[in-house]
């Protein structure tokens, strides 16, 4: 008999998915886990009411957290990971034949071998990769006791509550800031902003201290309801944020990778915000 999974992370409003097998179900004092198959999503993960990630729509949120910053900075060799434990960031950056080391750093090496088990399609081999260095540890922590450099960092994080609530701190802005190599760009998720205004708000507003260009882009991910959610991007070169859609095909076709969602065309309007955003980004 099929059931249901009713998403609660916004009081009034949901979605709901129906449960044609729940694969794997945990939980805890302090937090809920469920992976389930869905007819239309394939194998969905939700933690805490949340929806997290699915098997089907996946690549549209991590093809432009992964390949937007690197086709910007255009000579990225070394890329740092926070989070990301499905490994869907890491098949991405390891498409760039360029990369020539990727750190990830995940909190839990729980996440990783579930994620290998029940969702192996996300990280594709890529955990394999020789470029790749898994490290499990806590991000906010290594990135302030690391000496190590990078040219491009991506935090993969969940929402701003519990344990990854620390992700979006000014401290953690800072370490990725002090480990970012001159020219380095520093992306993050942040929310779907016609429904989590606050959220980015308060990212631009613990952000621009680091940054001399900060900003965001956006992107349409079905699972993640509510219209375009924001990524957040910062950098200290403004250039980067600009590149011609000439030069951004140039970049692409000379990266070799294969994409669903993202190219050139979309990377130069995903830095176009509506204007609600940028008249309340304007007030923080």
């Amino acid at each position: 008999m099929t059931t249901s999974y009713k998403e609660t992370l916004h009081n009034g409003y949901g979605q709901e998915f129906d449960v044609e097998e729940v694969l794997f179900e945990q939980q805890t004092d302090s937090w809920h886990l469920i992976i389930f198959k869905n007819p239309i999503y394939g194998t969905v993960m939700a933690l805490d009411g949340i929806i997290q990630t699915t098997e089907r729509d996946e690549f549209v949120y991590h093809e432009m957290l992964t390949h937007v910053p690197i086709i910007a900075h255009g000579e990225a060799k070394r890329v740092l990971i926070i989070g990301g434990g499905d490994g869907g960031i890491l098949r991405e950056v390891c498409r760039h034949s360029s990369v020539e080391h990727v750190t990830q750093v995940e909190i839990d090496q729980a996440v990783i071998d579930m994620c290998k088990e029940y969702l192996p399609a996300h990280s594709d081999g890529a955990f394999d990769d020789p470029r790749a260095k898994i490290v499990i540890a806590d991000g906010v922590e290594f990135v302030h006791q690391t000496d190590e450099k990078f040219d491009v960092i991506i935090s993969d994080c969940t929402d701003p509550v519990g344990p990854g609530e620390v992700l979006f701190s000014s401290r953690f802005y800072e370490g990725c800031k002090n480990l970012l190599n001159e020219g380095g760009v520093f992306v993050a998720q942040n929310g779907v902003p016609f429904l989590q205004q606050d959220e980015v708000i308060t990212t631009k507003r613990r952000l621009s201290p680091y940054f001399k260009d900060q900003s965001f882009y956006t992107v349409a991910v079905p699972t993640y309801i509510g219209g375009s959610m924001t990524l957040a991007w910062g950098s200290d070169n403004s250039d980067l944020r600009q590149l011609t859609l000439d030069e951004l095909e140039q970049r692409f076709k000379a990266s070799g990778i294969t994409t669903r969602y993202y190219n050139p065309q979309i990377h130069a309007g995903c830095f176009g915000l509506p204007q609600y955003l940028i008249k309340a980004l304007e007030s923080a």
